[in-house]
Formats: C-alpha cells, structure tokens, sequence
C-alpha cells in the first residue's frame, strides 16, 4: 500500500512543488453538488448545452478548488497542515472530461511560525490556466508517514433520469383517456392530475362525487372541466370503471383509494369484466442507483404461486412491457436460490420449463434463463465468479420471482434500503391497470401512467394472446 509522508517546515524551501492530475467526470458533478446544494441546472448539465458559461465556470472552477485543498493536505505540506485560508480566481470553464493538472509552489515560509503561502494553479489539458490564486497554510512541525486511506466509494445518480426519459418519450404520444377508480383522498385525486398535467392521461374521475370533491378542496385541487361519473361506494366504483372500458369511453384504469382485490375483483368477473386469454400480473418497474437501466420484477402483487402456465404468461407481459418502451431484446432471469435445475426446488423446475417454452415459440421477445439465483441474474462479477455462461446472467433486465412474497420483498428491498424510484402497472387484461399502492408517491403516479400510455399505444396494433 502506498505511503504518505509530509513535509515539515523545517524541510520546506520556497521553489518547492507538488501537483496532481484529475479529470472531471459526470459523477464528480453530482457528488460536488450533494456536497455544496447547488442545485443549479447550468452547473449540473455538464456543459453539453449552450449557455451562460461564467456560473458554470465557477461551480466546476470550484471543484478544481478543491483539488487544491488536496494536494496541500497530502502532497505539501501533507499531512497535519492546517489550511489557514484560499484566494483564488476562475479564468475558464471547465467542463466534464476535461483534465486538470493542480500544481501548488511555495513562495513564502516563515520557520519561527509555520506559516507558508503558496501559489496554486489548475491548467487543462491544452496549458490554459483555469484557477489561480494563492494560498495559506500552517505546515506541521512534527514528521509524519503512514499509509494513504482507502479512497471512499460513491454511487450518484439525479433521481428518476431513466424514468424522466420514460415520460418524455409517454409525452409524445395522445394523452390515454383513463378511469380513476375512487380518488377519494388528496395523494390519489393529486396523482391523477398531476398525470394530467404531464400530458400522460385524460382523466375521468370515477366515485362518490362528495368525496372527491371533498378530497380537492382539501389538497387545494382544481376540478373544472373534469368529467366526474358518480358511484357510491369503492365496489361499484370498479364496476363503473369496467363498464367504461366496455363503452370505449375509457383506454386504461387507475387505482385510487381503494383495494387492490375490489378492482381486480371488477377486472377479473367473468361476466362483465376485462378478461383476455392472457393471465393477469403485475410489473414493478424500478429505477436503481448503480444499475444502467430500468430493471423489471414481476409477479409481486397478483399471482400469489403461478403454476406453469400462468408463469408464462406473467413472463410474456413483462417483455411485452419492456420492448414496449424501447428494450430491443429484453433479457430475462427466471430466479431461485441456485443455478442448477434440482427436483428439491420446484422453482427450478418451472424456470427449466419456461425456458424450453421460449425455444419452442410460446413465449415470444428477448432472451430467456433460469434459474438464476438474484446475483447471478445481475451481477456480471458474480456470473464470473461461478463460471456461468449466459446471454441473460449478469445483465438481467426482466427478473421473474417464483412467487408474489419473493417478489414483494425484492421490490420493497430495492425501494427502501437502495433507493429506487418505482412505479407499476398491470398487464393482461384488455386495457393496462396503473396498480399503484395508496401510498405511492405522485411521481410513481405520473411514471406509472406513462408506463400504461407508452403500452397502451405500442399493443394498439397488436394482439394480446400469445402466438398460436
């Protein structure tokens, strides 16, 4: 392990030099963003867009600043300098991937204080100076020498980018005419306008007109020209709501303040409801910290213990779902706790099965494995380590759980311990159904809802069943 070593002021000259060279990448924005709260939008777009360039020069410039700090605190003086104060002046931008040299140079020392000024500079890769200045500092008396410390790890990302893209991409399609079944508190009614106002859905309001009403006054929520069909209760809300599809007045369903089995309840009626030959299940769709796409779990709020045909099925919704919003080869695990098909295991029994039904045409769309054990689904060091060949491990985008406790927990799993911004839909029955929990945040709203439209206009020219 590399050592570090200061200079004390007795070994200190004026003349001497240390340096560094960095280059600023995208995360280092991010991170000196959390650091500072700068939130300003000029300073995080990295320079890729034209604009004012003197704020960005500063907020990057500072950054550079900062590598100067580093270099007093463990190149010169090194280690016990306390840095007593910074002058410094930002010439130029400096933009991601450039690469800064930060050069520091004594000019004066005073031995009967310890007190040492320096100059500093930080020059790109061209010779251009981009910060100047100077600063001061009181060197250590004492020599030290120990090993450098593990640089610390961070993963940053802008919350939402993928799901930002996501909407983006809803917008430019026609707003999705949608039922909201019982919005009848603030999150729910809220959730479904802000849909609205993102250009997602046209939404028609489906409950006790009391309650939403009462509903939008409280959340401050504006009605005018909103259709609202009045039903008494949550039950028959749900019945309305189906009937509206069945009239053509509606193109998807969106859950409100109600239970997730009194709409599937009006879904799922043989009679009267949306039934197609296609099993009914659900897609959390997830946007995690570290991971470079959107990652897919499915089922994890319908199907309780899919048998075989039900999984297939659950398996086709969901690469449905991704080549929907643009994933050209969706890649899917089948999960279990291991990577070899056991009879002690059904789970891996049934993820052999699928993927023989994928070879055979049932299932159609992306690639299939299993099973998989969730670390080989998504982590390529892992697959390396087990010397596992796939096209799918590793790189998983679509991870299918054996049953809804499994999934539910990774879901959650992923949510509240690794941060991922969610969002989730059903698929299977005629129209798509925004299933989100009545705790769910507007935003989940919103990118549930450009899920559903983005679907909705993809399968418009396509069959639902499976191929015959």
């Amino acid at each position: 392990m590399d050592l570090i070593e200061n200079r004390t002021v007795d070994e200190i000259a004026i003349g001497d030099r240390a340096e560094i060279q960095r280059v600023l990448t995208q995360p280092d924005v991010a991170l000196f963003a959390t650091v500072s709260a700068d939130v300003n939008p000029q300073n995080l777009d990295a320079g890729d867009e034209e604009g004012p360039e003197l704020q960005q020069s500063i907020a990057h410039g500072m950054w550079a600043g900062t590598l100067i700090t580093a270099v007093l605190a463990t190149r010169l003086p090194g280690p016990g300098t306390v840095h007593l104060g910074q002058a410094l002046t930002f010439h130029q931008p400096v933009n991601v991937g450039d690469s800064i040299t930060v050069r520091v140079e004594v000019a004066e020392v005073d031995t009967a204080t310890a007190l040492v000024i320096l100059d500093c500079l930080c020059i790109n890769a061209e010779g251009v100076t981009v910060v100047s200045g100077r600063a001061e500092v009181q060197a250590p008396r004492t020599k030290i020498k120990r090993h450098m410390a593990r640089m610390p790890t961070s993963q940053l990302k802008a919350p939402g980018v993928r799901f930002g893209a996501l909407v983006e991409q809803a917008r430019t399609l026609d707003p999705l005419l949608t039922a909201v079944v019982h919005p009848c508190d603030t999150l729910s009614l809220g959730g479904a306008l802000a849909a609205r106002d993102e250009g997602m859905i046209v939404p028609l309001l489906v409950g006790p007109r009391g309650k939403i009403e009462a509903a939008a006054e409280q959340a401050g929520l504006d009605l005018r020209g909103l259709e609202i069909v009045d039903a008494p209760h949550s039950h028959a809300a749900a019945d309305v709501a189906v009937a509206l599809v069945h009239e053509g007045r509606a193109g998807a369903l969106m859950k409100g303040k109600l239970h997730t089995d009194e709409l599937l309840g009006a879904v799922l009626d043989k009679s009267k409801g949306l039934r197609t030959e296609r099993r009914l299940s659900h897609v959390f769709a997830l946007d995690v910290p570290g991971q470079n796409r959107t990652l897919f779990i499915t089922d994890a709020a319908i199907n309780i213990s899919p048998d075989l045909d039900s999984l297939r099925d659950i398996v086709q919704n969901a690469i449905d779902l991704a080549i929907a919003i643009g994933v050209e080869v969706p890649l899917v695990a089948l999960l279990s706790a291991v990577e070899t098909v056991t009879g002690k295991l059904p789970s891996t029994l049934l993820a052999a099965a699928i993927c023989k039904m994928h070879d055979r045409g049932q299932i159609v769309g992306g690639k299939v494995d299993g099973p998989l054990a969730f670390d080989n689904a998504i982590s390529p060091a892992a697959v390396a380590a087990k010397g596992i060949v796939s096209d799918v491990a590793g790189y998983a985008d679509i991870l299918v759980t054996p049953n809804l406790e499994s999934g539910n927990m990774i879901a959650k799993q992923l949510i509240h311990l690794a941060g991922a911004s969610s969002a989730g839909i059903a698929l299977g029955a005629r129209v798509p159904i925004m299933l989100t929990s009545r705790s769910d945040t507007v935003d989940a709203r919103i990118v549930s809802a450009a899920l559903a439209k983005v679907f909705y206009h993809w399968r418009r020219e396509r069959p639902l069943g499976l191929p015959g």
